[in-house]
């Protein structure tokens, strides 16, 4: 009991002494606000822009899950087809590794050129960004169901379609709900890129018009926000994960 609250407690206890650290160090150093400003006055300038933070952070969020949704979709589809084909899955992987090497950022202006500015390019951003892993993660645990099991279930009348269905998907949700943990903090990255290139609204605009102005407190300001959101996204994952998959964690604790 006492480990679990220990637990518990640690990631605030962590978080706490970092802003504590980073607080003092700003102002032992003197650091200009300018350069890096304090927990404290990032804070205020929160509380001061609030309405406008609330406002563009809406936005980014629904882009984000809008794009993260096709991506847990498509990702999901797709992983499964790799994953139950060495065919496909040998013929496709350069295919979506190129892909996937390309800087996301110098997509962005052909998704402009395809949908114009607005809420397009942010969502497809998001998207491209968080695909990959998904696609990567449930094809791996798929395809490493033991050929000794697919044999054992091939002699007793099960199909191609009920070992996938029935045996490599279960096996694969340990892979898909980690993939989905790293995949939405990429899809807050890819939306907060789409946004500065290709929207009027969200943080990402939000930011590139604060840094136009130098309102660095600003700029810190929105930073914090999408940290917030993001911790807040990766939690409900994790959430979701236990609930779905304590199975998983049960038997690697008791192994």
């Amino acid at each position: 009991m006492k480990t679990k609250n220990q637990l518990a407690i640690a990631p605030y206890i962590f978080t706490i002494g970092f802003f504590l650290l980073w607080e003092i160090a700003c102002r032992v150093l003197s650091i200009s606000s300018f350069i890096l400003p304090t927990p404290s006055t990032i804070m205020l300038a929160v509380w001061e822009y609030r309405s406008q933070l609330a406002f563009h952070a809406m936005h980014t969020l629904w882009m984000t899950l809008a794009g993260f949704g096709l991506a847990v979709a498509l990702g999901l589809l797709l992983g499964m087809l790799l994953g139950s084909s060495r065919l496909i899955n040998a013929g496709s992987y350069p295919l979506l590794v190129g892909f996937n090497s390309i800087p996301k950022v110098a997509v962005v202006p052909i998704l402009v050129f395809w949908f114009g500015v607005g809420w397009v390019p942010p969502v497809l951003t998001a998207f491209l960004i968080s695909f990959f892993p998904i696609v990567v993660n449930v094809a791996t645990g798929i395809a490493t169901v033991e050929p000794e099991m697919e044999d054992v279930l091939r002699a007793l009348g099960a199909s191609k379609r009920d070992i996938v269905f029935k045996v490599g998907v279960p096996r694969a949700m340990p892979y898909f709900f980690g993939s989905l943990k790293v995949a939405i903090t990429l899809a807050y990255v890819g939306s907060v890129i789409g946004e500065q290139n290709a929207s009027n609204v969200g943080i990402g605009n939000l930011l590139t018009r604060a840094s136009a102005a130098f309102e660095v407190p600003l700029v810190w300001a929105a930073l914090v926000v999408l940290a917030v959101l993001g911790v807040v996204m990766y939690a409900m994952t994790a959430y979701v994960e236990n609930a779905m998959t304590g199975w998983a964690q049960r038997s690697q604790m008791a192994a």
